[in-house]
């Protein structure tokens, strides 16, 4: 009899399961505490008296939320203890998927927001949630709402992808920019950056990183002819170029076997972002998925 409730509760919430975990991840910025978020969810469905439930997605959507903003509360306090730059876990693009208008800058964005802030725009703006449902979600009435949403709107407007790029653009540019940062290339490399480039390593304390971004075309430019030596010694072993966090870049091995990824924001045909993630305990789903 258990077996066949788990069952029938799973064939309900399976094939929601995928924008659950979105919407999660959107808020955690963790791939694994979303994936526990959704799991805790489902139990939670499954205890459910699922026959006086009208809108399962409704009422699984509010439930992964409010589970999310309780992880929160915790995740804040473990961020300012946090070594180095904090960079949200990389999600790698499979085949066939349409490119992330939740970039990686935008998820960086949304660190800055209040909870509150968070959950009403990420439902409303980008899963189509009426303010009447983030409400009851959220305990507030549906104005509160309107104005939760509307000023995380005005916080993170700057880094909302402002035009379309062609996916195969996207991909050359990171084709270049690893051709010219692993061969010392300096000319070359330089005229892919703009002049506010920026760079965010996270090595979590768990792997060298920039303790600081690192702001401004001349001090990249150092960075990088630092690095040219690096690589020179220890070429890159390339794994792979895809869009990450909805941006394009690519998934190398570094020297003692350090599984990297490098995502690239690119505005008007220049490179204005370079996000570097080295933090093994934010890469093993990647890990685990393209190299076994």
């Amino acid at each position: 009899m258990a077996g066949a409730l788990q069952s029938d509760a799973a064939a309900s919430f399976d094939p929601l399961r995928p924008r659950l975990i979105r919407i999660a991840y959107r808020m955690l910025g963790s791939v694994a505490d979303a994936e526990d978020v959704v799991q805790d969810a489902f139990l939670r469905w499954l205890d459910a008296d699922r026959s006086e439930v009208r809108a399962p997605l409704a009422f699984l959507t509010r439930t992964v939320t409010r589970l999310c903003l309780d992880v929160l509360k915790s995740a804040r306090r473990q961020r300012e203890t946090y070594i180095g730059p904090w960079l949200p876990e990389p999600v790698i693009e499979e085949g066939g998927d349409e490119v992330e208008d939740v970039t990686l800058p935008l998820l960086l964005a949304l660190e800055r927001l209040s909870p509150l802030e968070r959950a009403a725009f990420l439902l409303h703006d980008v899963f189509g949630v009426s303010f009447d449902d983030i409400a009851e979600t959220i305990g507030r009435d549906a104005a509160a709402c309107r104005q939760l949403a509307s000023r995380a709107r005005t916080h993170v407007r700057a880094s909302r992808p402002r035009f379309d790029m062609p996916k195969e653009r996207g991909l050359e540019i990171a084709h270049a920019f690893f051709a010219a940062s692993r061969s010392g290339d300096m000319t070359a490399l330089q005229a892919l950056l703009a002049a506010d480039v920026a760079v965010h390593s996270d090595g979590g304390g768990k792997k060298p990183a920039a303790m600081k971004p690192i702001f401004g075309i001349e001090d990249v430019m150092k960075l990088q002819a630092g690095l040219a030596h690096y690589f020179a010694e220890t070429m890159s072993r390339l794994v792979r170029f895809t869009y990450i966090n909805g941006l394009p870049g690519f998934i190398t091995i570094e020297r003692d076997d350090t599984l990297q990824t490098t995502a690239l924001d690119i505005r008007d045909g220049r490179i204005v972002g370079i996000y570097v993630t080295r933090n093994p305990d934010k890469l093993k789903h990647i890990e685990e998925a393209t190299l076994h």
